[in-house]
């Protein structure tokens, strides 16, 4: 393949084109070599006018194009001034005469007649040939007058094909003579190559018009005037092949293609067949289609631009019918349709942003802008317009709103831009204080128009109407008109309705408006009564909730309470004077907080510092390090959270200290009698001389319980606990250490921490039990050692539950299951050995040991499996049912039907192994051995019904069920069993009857033989 002409690269040329002679004939291929000439600049002239190319306006084709006229020469001018029948008659005159003048001659040098014939022929052939020459000059000379009578036209549209058939007419030649026809396809050749534009420059669009009405004026066929182009193409060619530059190679590239988009509109449908680009120059269909394209795409947006802001129903009809006419697709053509109406936005967004970005912007700065900006949004409605017109179909594609997507602004950078423009056009929308309907109509359409999001268009839009809305609300404030009016609240919503201002932004202008009033009326620390009075009188106006306004004052007044209550507690445990307090008193009333929001704000920071003295607890070194910082923590809550907390309240601390004892004890510790036992307990609940010993105790209204998970506070509790039991500890050189005990003042403290981390009573309590249950049970495990609790264990263990204090409940709680994890490890030896009975675990369970726990089912069932293998071998013949599938399974805590399932298997499994036995025994003459089997098939038959068993030998049968009739078995057991062994009742009533004979006799036979 060879895209030499219509893509970038620039293969080896096909010698067949380069080398080969040109021939054609009107039909198909010429009889002779001729050469079309055909007029091309050279590729530096190109280069040239490239650069205006785009710009340079329309130029007639050139005067001489065609070459100049021709001259006569020879006999052509006598053949010239000769008509058809004269040029006829001078022929034959011309062959008589010759005729005449041989057959004289002949006859007079030769003397015979045959001589005269002789010199008539010879002479008459000359005449002929004469006449031939000026017949055979005939094509050529109408030829020259075609030429000259084209070449003569200033303008070769002008060329008249009534003419040019008279002239053809006039020397009786006919357009397929083949001089004639060259003549004709070098005239459409020559005109077509003058017609296209060279190198880059555009078409003008009006090219296929001057060549169809050309190539129609000359007559000339479609097939001869293909050809031509062909030729044309060939030229282009080998003029690329000359130039061999890269700026050349594009020039002729550019006019190549052009050639081929001119030729398949002038051609039609048939260009497929009369214009084989593929065959002659190795192109391919998606390059031909690239071609007719990008000529196309040229062609239609060289005639948007003549398409302005007033765009109308012809005009558009106007270009429907020129991309039908181009060849261009409806979807390119929709592309720059809407690309030329954004670019014509475009230059009305520049216009209004160079108005409004000057720096000398006159005092109609503003109003200009918004005349661009109107221009956009008419020329919008306009294209809205014509998109919904009846006749829409019949116009160019695209017409439709304007988008700036893809253009010039669409970026981040410009998008703020059109933002300015966006905020000008809301400014002058709300200029006169209101905002009507179709300016809203209009701020949507240009919104749509610059592609700006809704929130950022609302931002604008809301930013600037708040500001319209303070003034307003300013001035109706300023000149009593709100404070006039009956209703404040119609007011401000007839103030929102004409501003088209969202009610809910309105309250919020208005809480800030109060937040900034009451920030001026405690910049000097409290609000008087004239700043209430004043604040009220603005809430009333703006009609501000409630609940707004104490959101205000606790934000407001309580950051100021806040810095006063962060101040005092920095001043630490011995900079709570009374300056500080008074300070304290006075910003907790002054600020006029309720007591709930002053509490709030002073727990808030009580509580950071609570934690950072928790947060050095946690990473001290031992627990003794620990209870110190615990200790501190303790001390600063009796010493400044407390007095804090009096101060807010308006109470003296002596009156709190002492109230607050006495409740909070009985609060505590009013149940719960049977914990009195635990002496840990008893001493964080002092007397009155420890008490004033201590001091008062600390507040409990600021505690930690909602920022440390119970966990973390349960642990703190029991360090601090663990420092009262076991004391301070101190270490002195070589590895010792000095445990110094601590006195009883250390549980007040430690009720005080209990309060501190918000510990309830039961909280409390579980932690003392768990203490006292984990000494105890230490000992007793040591005690218990060997599971086996003697008389003097327990008394032992007695005696140990007074030291500690633990409840006997619980205590005899940690015995019992210690006793039970030994025992569990004895029953678990005892089961892998096999030495547990069903009877041993009936007495376990008496003894309230959970045996599930301690045996997993599958155990479980091994062993209600092995207790009725027992009663289907114990020989005894009894099943007892309830026993079996009830108690049993019961006592095992085991399903009912598995063990049913479990029962029938080893019933059925037993029931032959039972008669093989017996016959076994009877063998052996085991009499009693023989009795028991019997009855284990007996047994087997209570448990699974069973048919008459059968055996090969009868007479063992017979010899089996005497046996047992000699045993003190039931007659019920007899009968079954007659049943089982298939014995009748006249064999059985002679058994019975022969009794012990039976035997003796069988046993001498059997000895005979032996």
């Amino acid at each position: 393949m060879n895209p030499s002409l219509l893509s970038t690269s620039s293969p080896t040329p096909n010698p067949s084109l380069l080398f080969s002679p040109l021939r054609f004939t009107p039909s198909a291929l010429p009889k002779r070599r001729r050469f079309v000439r055909v007029s091309f600049p050279r590729c530096s002239s190109i280069g040239n006018q490239s650069s205006s190319s785009t710009s340079a306006p329309e130029q007639p084709p050139r005067p001489d194009i065609f070459g100049g006229r021709r001259e006569l020469t020879g006999v052509q001018p006598l053949i010239d001034k000769l008509s058809p029948p004269v040029r006829l008659a001078c022929s034959a005159v011309i062959l008589a005469g010759a005729l005449a003048a041989g057959y004289g001659l002949g006859l007079r040098f030769g003397g015979t007649r045959n001589a005269a014939i002789g010199g008539a022929v010879a002479m008459g052939a000359a005449g002929g040939a004469v006449g031939y020459a000026l017949n055979s000059s005939v094509p050529e000379v109408a030829a020259v007058r075609l030429h000259n009578y084209v070449a003569g036209f200033d303008d070769p549209g002008d060329v008249n094909n009534d003419y040019i058939e008279s002239i053809a007419k006039r020397y009786g030649v006919s357009k397929q003579d083949e001089a004639f026809n060259i003549e004709l396809s070098n005239l459409y050749c020559e005109f077509v190559a003058s017609v296209i534009p060279p190198g880059s420059q555009d078409l003008n669009g009006d090219e296929v018009d001057k060549i169809i009405k050309f190539k129609n004026a000359l007559g000339i066929d479609d097939s001869d005037a293909a050809a031509m182009h062909m030729e044309i193409g060939r030229r282009i060619f080998r003029q690329r092949l000359e130039t061999g530059d890269r700026d050349g190679d594009i020039e002729q590239r550019r006019a190549f293609q052009k050639l081929i988009y001119v030729s398949s509109i002038v051609f039609g449908e048939a260009s497929s067949f009369l214009l084989p680009w593929k065959r002659v120059f190795k192109v391919t269909d998606s390059q031909v289609e690239i071609a007719i394209r990008d000529n196309a795409r040229r062609l239609y947006a060289s005639r948007l631009k003549q398409i302005g802001r007033d765009v109308n129903v012809p005009q558009l009809v106007s270009l429907r019918e020129a991309q039908l006419f181009y060849q261009l697709s409806d979807e390119l053509a929709e592309d720059l349709f809407r690309e030329h109406m954004r670019k014509l936005v475009e230059e009305s967004i520049s216009s209004a942003l160079a108005i409004l970005k000057s720096r000398t912007r006159a005092v109609r700065g503003v109003t200009e802008v918004v005349e661009e900006l109107n221009k956009i949004l008419t020329f919008n409605n306009l294209l809205i317009s014509l998109k919904n017109h009846p006749e829409a179909d019949r116009f160019a594609r695209g017409v439709g709103p304007v988008s700036l997507l893809g253009g010039e602004y669409d970026n981040d950078r410009k998008m703020e831009d059109l933002k300015l423009l966006y905020r000008a056009y809301v400014t002058d929308s709300l200029s006169r204080g209101r905002m009507e309907e179709n300016k809203l109509a209009a701020l949507n359409q240009l919104r749509n128009i610059f592609g700006l999001g809704k929130r950022e268009a609302e931002a604008i839009t809301i930013d600037i109407t708040s500001k319209v809305y303070r003034k307003r609300l300013s001035n109706a404030v300023t000149g009593g008109d709100i404070e006039a009016a009956d209703s404040k609240a119609a007011f401000l919503q007839k103030i929102c309705d004409e501003l088209h201002f969202d009610p809910q932004k309105a309250s919020e202008i208005h809480e800030e408006i109060y937040r900034q009033k009451l920030q001026q009326c405690v910049a000097d620390g409290e609000l008087s009564d004239d700043d209430v009075a004043a604040l009220l009188r603005l809430r009333v106006m703006l009609c501000i909730p409630q609940q707004t306004v104490e959101a205000a004052h606790s934000d407001i007044c309580g950051s100021l309470f806040e810095k006063v209550v962060k101040d005092a507690i920095s001043s630490g445990v011995d900079g709570y004077d009374g300056e500080i307090r008074k300070s304290v008193r006075k910003a907790a009333h002054g600020l006029r907080l309720t007591r709930e929001a002053a509490m709030s704000i002073a727990g808030k920071a009580v509580r950071k510092l609570f934690i950072n003295y928790i947060k050095r607890a946690r990473a001290a070194e031992n627990r003794t390090e620990s209870a110190k910082e615990l200790k501190k923590m303790i001390a600063f809550n009796s010493m400044v959270a407390t007095e804090l907390v009096a101060d807010i309240k308006g109470e003296s601390p002596a009156t709190s200290s002492e109230e607050e004892p006495t409740t909070k004890e009985e609060e505590q510790f009013h149940e719960e009698d049977e914990w009195e036992s635990l002496q840990t307990l008893r001493k964080i609940r002092p007397d009155k001389d420890l008490l004033a010993k201590v001091g008062k105790p600390g507040q409990t209204e600021i505690t930690m319980k909602d920022d440390l998970p119970e966990r973390d506070r349960i642990d703190l509790y029991k360090t601090y606990l663990l420092y009262c039991l076991t004391g301070e500890v101190t270490k002195i050189p070589f590895g010792a250490q000095i445990t110094t005990k601590r006195d009883d003042s250390e549980y007040v403290f430690l009720n005080q921490l209990g309060g501190i981390l918000g510990l309830t009573t039961k909280e409390i309590l579980e932690v003392h039990r768990g203490l006292a249950e984990q000494a105890f049970r230490q000992q007793a495990e040591v005690i218990l050692a060997d599971g086996q609790l003697t008389k003097a264990r327990v008394e032992q263990l007695n005696e140990l539950q007074k030291q500690v204090g633990l409840p006997p409940e619980y205590a005899q709680n940690i015995i019992k299951s210690i006793t039970t994890t030994k025992m569990a490890a004895a029953i678990e030896t005892a089961v892998s050995k096999g030495r547990l009975s069903i009877k041993q675990i009936r007495e376990l369970k008496e003894a309230d040991v959970n045996l599930d726990s301690i045996i997993s089912e599958s155990t479980r069932l091994k062993i209600f499996r092995k207790t009725v293998d027992e009663i289907f071998s114990s020989g005894t013949g009894e099943f007892d049912e309830e026993e079996v599938y009830e108690k049993i399974p019961l006592d095992l805590n085991i399903n009912t039907e598995k063990a049913i399932r479990v029962v029938r298997d080893l019933a059925q499994h037993r029931l032959s192994n039972s008669l093989i036995q017996a016959v076994a025994l009877l063998r052996q003459r085991n009499r009693q051995g023989v009795v028991a089997s019997l009855n284990d098939l007996l047994a087997c038959d209570k448990a699974v019904t069973s048919e008459p068993l059968s055996w090969d030998v009868s007479e063992e049968l017979a010899d089996l069920f005497a046996i047992y009739l000699q045993s003190d078995s039931t007659p019920e057991k007899q009968s079954r069993l007659q049943y089982l062994l298939g014995i009748s009742d006249s064999t059985a009533a002679a058994l019975r009857e022969m009794g012990d004979a039976v035997l003796s006799i069988g046993a001498e036979e059997e000895k005979f033989v032996f």
